[in-house]
């Protein structure tokens, strides 16, 4: 049967990845807490529906950060995409060009910049951390402006990276080598591992060239983990400011003051985001910290946010919160992980559908007409 929602994506995701590889596209850091807050609180908004209006034609398009999308989505900046499915950052590339949204493509990625930029007709978006060397950071800025890039996402809560329990138990993170344990995972996962046995041996595709790392990816997460930088502040916001060109976006605000700095800064936009749930667990989440966060700023940068979506309702109710766009990171891997390309094309047709019913009952007939609307959506966080 035809997967009718992301819950279904996800039920089969589940049954054709390894363990250890579902277990972290769908974990959190620590008990969960924020991770489960993140789709919990979408229950605390009513949509408000309206009833004898003209909804024949809806408009689902929105402007974010100079581009013209279908429909007030992104794909998020997710590490490891391309050992979900082979070449995965590519065939997420494909899947949003398709359908009319923006690709944002992470630092820690299978594919790198230039295999991406190759696989679509129009340039992506990309996503920084920045290391201890900034001469790593300053060759990524470079090939990001080489291949075109509109958008660049400083991530700011990164780092460090949280302690999330089912990667530990699972082995994910801790392993150094491939273990009889994995061997037998990957052994009762045969479309999944047969998939991946048909292309090259996964390596982080933007750290292949780097002199004096290992062109293996335990090798290169070392080296990852090892550049871990605990020191960055907004001076290299600055920086960063000074040297991109682009749109310039801080990926990783939770707070309103934090919000402000990064108008202060220069940024173009930022990204209300806790990763997840997948840093800091006891945060709160991120549709909860949303309102404070669009009042704060105001007109001076646009604000997307990350966090919980999983129907298009979920989005519906962000954008009438404020958001001007919202990313779906696991969604998309969950089609990914199912059925590949199809699978992330299938997810975001769902979205589509949900976002398009959820207007017309809604009376709605523009994002725009949606954006920051009181009249539309009840929130109660408190």
């Amino acid at each position: 049967m035809l997967p009718v929602s992301v819950a279904d994506m996800r039920l089969r995701a589940r049954r054709r990845l390894p363990h250890m590889i579902f277990e972290y596209v769908d974990g959190g850091a620590g008990n969960e807490q924020t991770a489960t807050a993140n789709i919990a609180d979408y229950a605390k908004i009513e949509l408000v529906q309206r009833a004898l209006v003209n909804v024949a034609a809806r408009d689902l398009s929105s402007t974010v950060l100079g581009q013209k999308l279908s429909m007030p989505l992104v794909i998020a900046p997710t590490g490891f995409a391309g050992i979900v499915a082979r070449n995965g950052e590519q065939i997420g590339a494909r899947a949003a060009e398709a359908a009319g949204i923006p690709f944002w493509q992470s630092t820690v990625s299978i594919n790198s910049l230039e295999e991406v930029r190759g696989a679509v007709n129009a340039p992506h978006w990309f996503q920084l951390y920045f290391f201890q060397d900034r001469a790593i950071a300053g060759d990524l800025i470079d090939r990001a402006r080489d291949q075109g890039c509109p958008v660049l996402a400083l991530t700011v809560d990164g780092s460090p990276q949280g302690r999330r329990d089912r990667d530990l138990r699972a082995g994910f993170i801790t392993a150094s080598s491939i273990t009889p344990r994995m061997l037998v995972d990957f052994a009762l996962h045969p479309r999944w591992t047969l998939d991946m046995v048909r292309g090259p041996r996964p390596v982080f595709g933007n750290f292949t060239d780097l002199p004096g790392i290992a062109n293996d990816i335990v090798s290169q997460a070392y080296f990852i983990a090892r550049q871990t930088d605990l020191t960055v502040t907004w001076k290299d916001l600055d920086w960063l400011r000074a040297r991109w060109k682009g749109k310039l976006v801080v990926k990783g605000i939770m707070e309103p003051e934090d919000a402000r700095l990064a108008a202060d800064h220069g940024a173009d936009g930022i990204v209300v985001t806790n990763h997840g749930g997948r840093q800091l667990d006891g945060v709160r989440s991120t549709i909860s910290a949303l309102p404070a966060i669009v009042d704060a700023v105001g007109d001076r940068l646009e604000v997307l946010m990350d966090g919980g979506i999983r129907r298009g309702q979920d989005a519906v109710k962000a954008i009438a919160l404020g958001a001007r766009a919202c990313l779906i990171g696991r969604p998309w891997l969950y089609g990914l992980g199912a059925a590949g390309e199809p699978g992330v094309a299938r997810v975001l047709d769902i979205m589509r559908q949900d976002i398009s019913i959820a207007m017309a009952f809604m009376g709605v007939t523009s994002v725009a007409q949606l954006r920051g609307n009181a009249a539309v959506a009840r929130a109660r966080f408190d």
